[in-house]
């Protein structure tokens, strides 16, 4: 397992933030919910989900990384069943089935299957260290992403889909690929992307669509929720309205307010200051996972580290990109602030996983 000194190198600012950022998105749910008797359960719940997670961190990160590498095949092969499963036994919402309902939870198997994406491909980028740089090396990383991603898409979950895909093709690059074929990967899948959307569900044309071609009197719909966080953002000026006291979320006017549009909510309630302290909190864990991909001793610790930083920071900048609308809307969660049980505790679950990197670095200087 670990010697007793090894505790020495557990990462405590690293934790401190999580924390941080947990406790003040806690928070804010409490503010967004405002006062809605059926959302209110969700307080608790989160507040549950964020104390389990810290014991999932200390419990992960005593645990050589290793050990989960060796586990690979049934990890991979089990998550893949639940996924598979979800056609079946999962719970709709907008046209796509993403959970199972155990009691009063959802589970989200998709949000756990980043965290295996991860551990699969960081031991497939250490076991092909030595191999040439080229196509079948990239083919072989991508049989396995897309072991995963193939059943995500038939969800249909297309935001997790590009997560994964974002996060493969960085590790690509990470490990050696030249950035030209980085960026002829990047316009093929823009291109595959561009030949399915007439595929897609309806919703998701819509999503696409009406963010190239907005309409100014919607009165529902992803056009009007962006309206109504660009309103509320923007009404919280620098230092804003107050916590409690934004209009927009007290209100009701700003929708999924506790979820998607949860930055918005910051933004009106502490202004411009509260929104960039919660980018900077967001840009400090990512730091910190990447200096400890750095510190790594071996390929497969740093591809967890560096995989986990990816994760946390593409999902927060499609978040905030979607409330500030320079993309359209995904319906990827704000990490550690947005409400989620699930991706909460996946996330807890990876940062573990980036300790226990840390823990067992040969030195390590921060």
């Amino acid at each position: 397992m670990i010697r007793g000194l090894s505790w020495r190198n557990f990462d405590f600012l690293l934790l401190g933030a999580i924390v941080l950022a947990s406790a003040f998105g806690t928070a804010m749910i409490r503010s967004a919910v405002a006062g809605n008797e059926v959302l209110q359960p969700l307080i608790t719940r989160q507040i549950y989900f964020a104390l389990l997670g810290v014991v999932v961190i200390f419990s992960v990160a005593s645990i050589d990384y290793r050990y989960w590498l060796a586990l690979y095949r049934p990890i991979y092969f089990g998550i893949m069943i639940f996924l598979v499963s979800l056609s079946s036994f999962g719970q709709s919402a907008f046209g796509a089935q993403r959970w199972f309902t155990v009691g009063v939870l959802f589970l989200q198997p998709t949000e756990f299957a980043k965290i295996v994406a991860i551990i699969v491909l960081a031991r497939y980028f250490e076991k092909a260290q030595n191999q040439p740089k080229d196509l079948r090396w990239a083919l072989g990383g991508f049989l396995w992403a897309f072991g995963l991603i193939f059943w995500i898409l038939l969800q249909p979950n297309l935001s997790n889909v590009v997560v994964l895909t974002v996060i493969f093709i960085a590790m690509l690059w990470i490990n050696g690929l030249e950035i030209k074929q980085v960026l002829t990967l990047g316009l093929a899948a823009f291109g595959l992307g561009a030949l399915a959307f007439p595929f897609l569900e309806p919703y998701q044309r819509a999503r696409v669509m009406t963010f190239i071609f907005p309409d100014p009197n919607a009165t529902y719909g992803a056009t009007y929720n962006v309206q109504q966080a660009l309103i509320a953002i923007g009404s919280g000026g620098f230092f804003g309205k107050g916590y409690g006291q934004g209009t927009q979320t007290q209100l009701r006017f700003l929708k999924v307010r506790h979820t998607d549009f949860i930055f918005s909510a910051v933004s009106e309630e502490f202004g411009m200051l509260g929104g960039i302290l919660v980018i900077l909190t967001l840009a400090f864990i990512v730091w910190r996972c990447i200096r400890a991909a750095q510190k790594s001793r071996d390929v497969s610790g740093s591809m967890i580290a560096f995989g986990v930083a990816i994760l946390i920071f593409f999902q927060g900048a499609i978040n905030i990109g979607v409330n500030l609308n320079v993309v359209p809307v995904s319906g990827l969660p704000l990490p550690f602030i947005s409400y989620g049980g699930s991706g909460l505790t996946a996330l807890m679950l990876g940062i573990g996983l980036v300790e226990s990197v840390a823990m067992r670095h040969k030195q390590m200087e921060f």
